[in-house]
């Protein structure tokens, strides 16, 4: 099993590569075409030369002049709903109806 072990680390890290490649937007990706960059990858994944050169110099994870990284865009959006509970509107609404058993 041990013998096996960096077959199977070369292939995760190729999955990973093509995986990110794929998923990475057009904008972000530096210095050569998106599909270029996939070509590399599947061509060159075997010897590590492909998915190595896409994560050193391929992907691009800077943030934009002063934006955020993509991994705190999620942590900076505002929420688009509320829980019932949480709103304030929502509590205020509840003491405003016509019970009879609150008077």
């Amino acid at each position: 099993m041990l013998r096996y072990l960096p077959f199977l680390l070369v292939l995760a890290l190729w999955i990973y590569a093509f995986v990110d490649c794929l998923n990475t937007p057009e904008e972000e990706v530096r210095h050569l075409p998106k599909v270029v960059w996939v070509i590399i990858i599947l061509l060159f994944g075997e010897v590590l030369v492909g998915p190595v050169a896409w994560l050193i110099t391929g992907r691009g994870r800077r943030a934009a002049a002063g934006g955020p990284t993509p991994s705190e865009r999620h942590r900076t959006a505002a929420p688009n709903w509320v829980a019932p509970d949480d709103n304030p509107e929502f509590l205020k609404s509840l003491g405003k109806k016509d019970d009879p058993k609150s008077e």
